[in-house]
Parts: C-alpha cells; sequence; structure tokens
C-alpha cells in the first residue's frame, strides 16, 4: 500500500509546509493552545475524522477503518515556548514573546498529514488508528498524563511518536531500544546567610560565597558519586542574589536540572543532592533550603515496537537512513504513555549542520523532511495494524 502512497504523501508537501508555517506564526504557550486546537479540529472533522477535547486544550480524533483490526495511536504535542523569535524569515511568530522552537510546529503537520492519507484510505484500513494533538508537552507536570487521564489511550493497542531533532542530519531516522530519554527534574536551593556591608564580610555569612561551594560541591555528585557507566547530568542553571555592589546579601537563590536514565540512580542522586547543599551550607554557618520536583519519568521505548520502526524505516527509507542513537539527556512526557501500552518514540534529523539548536530564538527545520515525516508514521500505523 505504501509504494502508492508515496507519491501522494510527496505531492502533500506543499501543503504540509503551509500548516507548518501557519502553526508558526501563531504559537501558542502549554495549556493556551487554543487557536492551535480550533485549526486542527477543524481539518480533523473536514476529513471525517471523529473529534473530542481531551486534555483540555488537547485533542482525540479517531479514524475508524473499513475493516476490523487493532488500534494504533499516534501522537504530537502542540505547545511553544516562552521564547522571543529572532529570526528574519516571513513566517515569524507573530505572538510577542512566544516561538515555536523546538519543532512541534512541524510536529502537527506531520500528524496532520498522516491523517489525510490514513483518512483518504479508510475503506481498506484494517483498525483503528487514534491521533493525539497534545498539550503541554514543554511544562512539566505536561498533558500526557491529562491526556491518558481522560481516555487518550482507551483500546490502544500500541503508540508511536516522534520528535524533529536538529543535531541529527535531514531525514535520519534514530531510534532506541529501552532508555531513549532521560528523566528530567527540577530543584531549587535557597542558602540562607546573614547579610550586612560589603566592607565587613567578617560579620556576615556571605551567601554567594556559600552558594559557590555548593555548586562546586554538587559536581562531584556526577565525578565521583555515580556509576562513571550510568549517564547523569546535574546543572545549575539561575543563580539570583543581591541588588547592590556594596551590599552582601541575607539569601541566595539557584535552580537547576537533575538528568538520569535509570529510576534507581535518579533517587540516589536526589537525595545526595539534597545532603551536599545542606552539609556544605552548614560548614559555612549557613542554611539551605532544599526543593526538589520529579520531572518527566525516562522514555523506554518497547524493543519489539522499535524494531517494527525500525523494519517500516529501512523499507521506506533505506538502511542508511536508519541509526540506533545513545540516550538523549533531554525529557519527555510521551514516557506517560509508554508507562501504558507498548510502543516507541523516535527522532527524525532536520540538519545537523543547521546553525541554532532547539529552543534558541533563530531555531528553525529543515522542512524538505516534513513529507518524510508523514511518510514514516502512515508506515508505521500500517504496519502495526497488518
Amino acid at each position: 500500500m505504501m509504494d502508492n502512497l508515496a507519491a501522494e504523501i510527496e505531492a502533500m508537501a506543499p501543503t504540509l509546509v503551509g500548516w507548518r508555517r501557519d502553526f508558526h506564526r501563531h504559537p501558542e504557550l502549554a495549556f493556551e493552545e487554543r487557536r492551535t486546537s480550533a485549526v486542527i479540529r477543524e481539518f480533523l472533522e473536514s476529513e471525517g475524522i471523529e473529534v473530542k477535547p481531551c486534555g483540555r486544550t488537547g485533542l482525540r480524533g479517531v479514524l475508524r477503518g473499513g475493516k476490523p483490526g487493532r488500534t494504533v495511536a499516534l501522537r504530537a504535542d502542540m505547545d511553544a515556548l516562552p521564547v522571543a523569535e529572532l529570526s528574519e524569515h516571513d513566517y515569524v511568530s507573530e505572538n510577542p514573546g512566544v516561538m515555536h522552537a523546538c519543532g512541534h510546529d512541524g510536529h502537527m503537520a506531520i500528524l496532520m498529514g498522516a491523517a489525510r492519507v490514513l483518512a483518504a484510505h479508510r475503506d481498506t484500513l484494517p483498525g483503528t488508528v487514534v491521533l493525539l494533538f497534545q498539550p503541554s508537552e514543554e511544562n512539566p507536570p505536561g498533558g500526557a498524563r491529562l491526556m491518558i487521564e481522560e481516555g487518550a489511550l482507551d483500546g490502544v493497542d500500541a503508540v508511536f511518536g516522534l520528535h524533529l531533532w536538529q543535531p541529527m542530519p535531514s531525514g535520519i531516522v534514530g531510534l532506541r531500544a529501552g532508555a531513549s530519554m532521560a528523566q528530567a527534574d527540577e530543584f531549587e536551593v535557597v542558602v540562607e546567610g546573614r547579610g550586612g556591608h560589603a566592607s565587613q564580610p567578617d560579620r556576615t555569612v556571605d551567601p554567594v560565597v556559600v552558594a559557590s561551594h555548593v555548586v562546586v560541591a554538587a559536581q562531584t555528585i556526577v565525578s565521583r558519586f555515580s556509576n562513571p557507566l550510568e549517564p547523569v547530568v546535574v546543572s545549575f542553571t539561575t543563580i539570583h542574589g543581591g541588588r547592590i555592589h556594596n551590599i552582601i546579601p541575607d539569601s541566595v537563590t539557584m535552580t537547576g536540572t537533575v538528568r538520569t536514565l535509570d529510576p534507581e540512580t535518579q533517587r540516589a542522586v536526589k537525595k545526595r543532592l539534597g545532603e551536599v547543599c545542606e552539609s556544605t551550607c552548614r560548614l559555612f554557618g549557613a542554611s539551605a533550603k532544599f526543593t526538589y520536583n520529579d520531572g518527566y519519568p525516562p522514555v523506554i521505548n518497547d524493543a519489539a515496537s522499535v524494531e517494527l520502526v525500525r523494519r517500516v524505516a529501512v523499507r521506506e527509507l533505506g538502511a542508511e537512513a536508519v541509526e540506533t542513537i545513545t540516550p538523549i539527556m533531554g525529557g519527555e512526557d510521551f514516557a506517560y504513555y509508554l508507562q501504558h501500552v507498548p510502543g516507541a518514540f523516535a527522532l527524525l534529523g532536520i540538519g545537523d549542520d543547521r546553525p541554532y539548536p532547539h529552543h534558541n530564538a533563530r531555531f528553525d527545520i529543515d522542512e524538505s523532511v516534513l513529507p518524510v515525516g508523514v511518510r514514516l508514521m502512515t508506515a508505521v500505523a500500517l504496519e502495526m495494524l497488518a
């Protein structure tokens, strides 16, 4: 069937680009994707696909084939980021301070393309395809769990998704069985000292100095506490304290992230980081208020589902277009779907020669890969249902 659909999908390229650029011009933040949701809903209904709201601003479309069979779900995320776009192309964001800086605009266009192809051939479709357009992937606790609670996976036998990925060459499909993306946690440390005049540091407990020692000491969690064969990231990403050059402040607040692939390692790092923060502060006569928030769990791809995607990708795109990737320390709430049903999350390269990475104010994608994404998602759905 895909032999006949390849040309049909390639001819769809200008439409895919148009959809993607429309979403790019009108980005919306987590759980604010009202225009986005309305555009997608109108499209799905025009294709004769049943649509219901799911997860506040999300959608669950159901395409019933003409023959009985299994049910497969395909997912795309919808939300943008709080980034002020600095690009100069003619489809720049029209929503100040908000930008599709991660490729979700492309994800939606790809899933819409797959929906159109599958709907046009529903009479010969052996089973049901569930189309999940999910809000709030970028903003923990995310939209996936809410979608699941509201029935997104009811009756679903397997779930698949993809992410456009700048670090890989355009058109390359990246796959990995097992842990492929990290658990992404957040923490905050408030170092409480005693402020005073900067000319009299001996009369203070300087939280700036203490905070500096906390940051350095925490690096030993990776270099000396963790198994060197087990990936761990501990990053402090913000430090705020003081307002003027001649006053030592009373406190410094720091935030950061922990990334792990293994639940046992995650629990150990979480415990150790709290101990390091509290003991280091105590050493200098300060105190620490340590808060740790568990993020999305690791993305654990089902081995059989990964093999299905690999088989399809090789058949459709060629063996040279498929790679086994190393784990990625970014997080993804697609992980929650995989805790309920088997499935796989793939990466699709959009150009490692492009100068700006994900979440950059000048991020953009290679739009020539959009038909490739449609072909892959469509073929995976058909293979699962066959």
